[in-house]
């Protein structure tokens, strides 16, 4: 491969007609010529605004068309695209800006309160750009419009690498939003070799062959990203939908409205489409179950899941109301794609937490011993092949999930499993006391910290229980300083005040003592499972 996403999105391009639609919104329509045109007209703006390739663009914005026409535009320019998570506060915001040495911010109104609170702690950010939502404008920031509206559309004529850089943040597992750093060949590479059921058929061995094959077969994949584009899962699906001359298809709601998506399903002729597990299968499933038979289900074939337990129970609940789909779990993360997946039709089911082990996938003990399949050694599921390069600007933690293990480089995020004897990963849930509530990555100690500040708390520590909708329930566990009195909603209240809303718990239980050991450290297990029995969760 010599080439980059960009290079891909133009052959597609040629091969589409302009007049298809590109992202659909609601009732707003953008064209393969709006999007090439809008894009190049976009990439062209940054780069005389000083754009360099490997310089950084944050894309902070709900999901919106201007999400992928930027980041079709960072692809051609050979810019970095950061994904900022839009339900961070202002300090985390700032993180991530300040983080990723951010050089431009492309944002919706609606956010330029908290970008006009951080503008002077970010002397790196040179330009702001404004999405137009019908918010105030921010004084200091460009319109986004004049950007894609200002120039002829033509190509840029840049000779791209397959070296460039697209970074995925994720919550992680270390308390701060790590930058993963996937190379465009790499992450091509993954999402062609089945690691989603979006992927583009056989990956083509020059430009021309991927332009002849879209024109032979026709427009692609119709694709509605129910999860947050700025979310690998839904990232990684509708980028894979658009080079392959498809359409990406986005909702309205600021948040997940169920009976909306459905409606969107029938209005647009949606052919698949990415949820995170059952945080969005149960409410879809609800919605079918309230209003059976009123939605035009027939053009959808697929639904892609990833991040999180996706139940066999709902699954099957979905499979009657539309016998057609196929239902794809995919086992990843934002450090690789392809670890596994479990496929559930009508003729037959999967079990929860169940995938058929991919390719290039091994699972090691902690000290990199592999372990053999049927042994009922629990490890932790590795990946080889294309991976990404390792996390931004953290050479330690990149050492530590990238190892290198007789010889060959893995990605090891820190999923525990069993491996039966038929090869089949059993997913047993994270090695670390990391939290996955929705398919956000929750980590304990920001939390802790959070209810820690209450003059009230002596102690403090945070834990995931079972939670039907959510995977895991964000649980705090806090022993208060003698004579005050515990207050759960007020303290919660303070909480929601400090850190972003999903990683506030649903839940404060007091205790008379955290019962840290000598050396300091909390027993998380014991404390989990007393929480999850307070909240009659077990026996």
């Amino acid at each position: 491969m010599s080439w980059n996403f960009g290079d891909i999105f133009e052959a597609a391009a040629e091969a589409v007609p302009g007049d298809a639609p590109a992202l659909l919104h609601g009732a707003r329509t953008v064209t393969w010529a709006d999007l090439d045109r809008g894009s190049n007209n976009l990439a062209r703006q940054l780069v005389t605004r000083g754009a360099r390739p490997g310089d950084k663009v944050a894309l902070y914005m709900r999901n919106r068309p201007e999400y992928m026409e930027t980041l079709v535009a960072c692809f051609k320019a050979r810019l970095v695209h950061v994904n900022v998570n839009f339900r961070y506060l202002e300090n985390e915001i700032h993180y991530i800006l300040d983080n990723s040495d951010a050089k431009f911010v492309v944002f919706a109104g609606e956010f330029g309160e908290v970008l006009t609170k951080l503008r002077d702690r970010l002397p790196g950010a040179v330009s702001f750009i404004q999405i137009d939502d019908g918010s105030p404008e921010v004084p200091f920031a460009e319109r986004y419009r004049d950007l894609v509206d200002t120039g002829a559309g033509e190509p840029l004529g840049l000779e791209r690498s397959p070296d460039d850089f697209i970074f995925v943040y994720t919550g992680g597992t270390t308390g701060r939003p790590k930058g993963v750093m996937w190379r465009h060949e790499d992450l091509w590479e993954a999402l062609n070799r089945g690691a989603n059921a979006t992927n583009l058929n056989a990956m083509p061995e020059n430009l021309e062959e991927h332009r002849e094959g879209i024109r032979s077969r026709g427009p692609g994949t119709r694709h509605l990203s129910a999860c947050p584009l700025m979310h690998g899962t839904g990232m990684f699906t509708s980028i894979s939908a658009l080079l392959g001359g498809g359409v990406v298809v986005t909702l309205e709601s600021p948040r997940f409205d169920a009976h909306e998506f459905w409606g969107a399903v029938a209005r647009h002729k949606v052919n698949s489409t990415a949820i995170v597990g059952d945080a969005f299968a149960k409410p879809m499933l609800k919605a079918l179950d309230e209003k059976p038979g009123a939605y035009d289900l027939s053009s959808l074939l697929l639904i892609i899941s990833s991040g999180v337990m996706w139940s066999t129970e709902v699954k099957k609940g979905l499979l009657e109301h539309h016998a057609g789909l196929i239902l794809f779990d995919s086992f990843g993360a934002s450090e690789g794609v392809g670890f596994g997946n479990s496929v559930t039709t009508a003729q037959g089911e999967s079990r929860t937490a169940r995938f058929q082990i991919g390719e290039k996938v091994k699972v090691f003990t902690e000290d990199h011993v592999e372990v053999k399949p049927g042994s009922g050694v629990p490890g932790f599921v590795a990946r080889c092949g294309p991976i990404p390069s390792g996390y931004y600007k953290d050479p330690e933690k990149t050492a530590e999930v990238f190892p290198v293990i007789n010889g060959v480089r893995y990605s090891i995020p820190g999923d525990w499993c069993l491996v039966e004897a038929d090869g089949t990963l059993a997913l047993l849930g994270r090695g670390s006391v990391c939290i996955n509530t929705g398919g956000e990555k929750v980590f304990p100690e920001e939390v802790e910290e959070a209810l820690k500040e209450h003059p009230d708390v002596e102690d403090a520590v945070v834990v995931g229980v079972p939670d039907e909708r959510w995977g895991q329930a964000v649980t705090g566990v806090v022993q208060f300083r003698a004579g005050r009195l515990f207050d759960e909603d007020a303290l919660r209240r303070e909480v929601r005040e400090k850190i972003a809303h999903h990683k506030c718990p649903k839940r404060i239980l007091e205790v008379d003592t955290i019962g840290r050991a000598p050396n300091g450290k909390a027993d998380y297990p014991a404390l989990a499972k007393l929480a999850a029995r307070r909240l009659g969760l077990c026996p």
